[in-house]
């Protein structure tokens, strides 16, 4: 899709959307009450009207991707003016919008879907060019990490997270390194190479590093990256299986990050470490009540296979803070529990760690790019539902309730005394995939963690 920004529309006949803002008497011959999201669609003008209740991020981009999901199926081309603000977050959402609301992901069809070719946007033509920069880079990103996660098990498993990898470092001039199964089994990964070992595709644990010159920060991005999830020996249901390629959202969320993190210019040294697997069964796949050894010698009880992904992330943690030093921050990104999907619901992430500051950070970010967040808070009494007989700690808590949390505080054991204020654990079990399209979201993958983070490193360097 291309851009054309002008102060002024150009006499043409194409069509035009438009944004209403607020409650105003405009087209009620047509019985448009102006009411929150409520569209218009007037043919014989080419015109198609939707109403916002205020003008804000998610209310822009909700709007300005509708325009682009019902005049793509319409036309090539359209006009539109934008917000009249000079907020940036609010015009590149409205911009991002646009390009989002275009995305359809139509790889395995035979007939393929419906795409604007340009869209003519009248209004400050410097700040809506800035605007445009960030908001193409954002939105590229996203979109690719859509695609990733979209695509089904069999074309994408650990080794093609690794391409996926290199393809980004080779770009942008990261360095980028690249560990099987040999490493793993090797350097006492003991968790990790467990989870992976049952399945035909190896696994690989990636290292993305973009290193400025002259960077201010230091953080760290972990990826939980299960390519499928069949549950192990402790198997899914068949119900519950449909949709595990969604399960390495994590994993390319960090991928969408570190593409998109030079191209924006920012001065800040990002490293995302990706853990890949697959979590099958067969004769030599890891079993309830295994005790597995974590890089950092912590023993775990293993009492459900289908709590793969804490284990992964764990000696990812380990890796991270063995190979990454005097890091600001550390976050790592997962599709952890349904636990977590069963207290926020299907839109919302859980933000779990022991820094206050940076979870309402994250939140606040998050708002400023039209996603939503809420903090899980940690306590002293569920640390010891993940107590052990036989091991330093089990896989799994012996209560059903609190499972997001507890999932946290487990990975927390993985987190080295001098980290636990910079490490944040980001669940995204609910925004990440969703069967159905909502707000500027459409069926399926979402990107869900990309853009906050980008937000949050551009907040940092101010």
């Amino acid at each position: 899709m291309k851009f054309e920004i002008v102060k002024n529309y150009k006499k043409e006949n194409s069509f035009e959307a438009e944004i209403i803002v607020g409650k105003k008497d405009r087209y009620s011959e047509f019985g448009f009450k102006c009411e929150n999201e409520e569209t218009l669609f007037l043919p014989e003008r080419k015109k198609f009207i939707i109403a916002i209740e205020s003008l804000n991020e998610e209310n822009i981009k909700i709007a300005s991707s509708k325009i682009a999901k019902v005049l793509k199926e319409k036309t090539k081309c359209f006009k539109i003016r934008a917000p009249k603000t000079k907020n940036r977050d609010i015009l590149e959402n409205f911009l991002e919008g646009l390009i989002l609301g275009d995305y359809e992901f139509d790889k395995y069809k035979t007939k393929k879907a419906k795409h604007l070719k340009k869209v003519m946007i009248a209004g400050d033509e410097e700040l809506l060019k800035e605007a445009l920069k960030v908001a193409e880079i954002r939105a590229e990103s996203i979109n690719l990490t859509r695609d990733i996660v979209n695509s089904m098990p069999d074309e994408v498993y650990p080794e093609v997270m690794a391409d996926y990898a290199q393809k980004i470092a080779k770009e942008n001039g990261y360095e980028c390194n690249i560990y099987d199964e040999k490493y793993l089994k090797k350097e006492g990964y003991g968790a990790f190479y467990a989870v992976a070992k049952a399945s035909n595709h190896t696994p690989r644990l990636i290292h993305l590093a973009y290193k400025p010159q002259k960077a201010t920060r230091k953080i760290v991005l972990i990826g939980k990256g299960l390519t499928y999830d069949s549950g192990g020996l402790s198997l899914k249901p068949a119900e519950y299986m449909v949709t595990m390629k969604s399960d390495k959202s994590g994993a390319s969320a960090v991928l969408g990050i570190m593409n998109a993190v030079k191209k924006l210019g920012l001065d800040i040294e990002v490293h995302g470490v990706i853990g890949a697997a697959e979590n099958m069964i067969g004769g030599n796949a890891y079993k309830p009540d295994d005790v597995l050894i974590a890089k950092n010698g912590k023993s775990i009880e293993v009492r459900n296979t289908d709590a793969e992904g804490r284990l992964v992330l764990a000696d990812c943690l380990c890796y991270a803070q063995e190979n990454i030093k005097d890091f600001d921050y550390m976050f790592d990104y997962a599709t952890l529990t349904g636990a977590c999907v069963v207290a926020l619901g299907e839109y919302t992430s859980g933000v779990m760690g022991f820094n206050d500051k940076t979870k309402e950070m994250i939140v606040k970010m998050g708002e400023k790019v039209s996603e939503l967040y809420t903090p899980l808070a940690f306590n002293r009494y569920l640390p010891k539902l993940l107590k052990s007989n036989v091991a330093d700690i089990c896989n799994i808590a012996s209560s059903r309730y609190g499972g997001a949390i507890t999932a946290g505080l487990f990975l927390s054991e993985f987190v080295e005394e001098e980290n636990k204020d910079k490490w944040t654990h980001i669940d995204i079990a609910g925004p990440a995939f969703v069967e159905k399209e909502w707000g500027y979201n459409p069926h399926g993958a979402t990107g869900a963690g990309v853009n906050m983070t980008l937000r949050f490193l551009y907040e940092l360097q101010k």
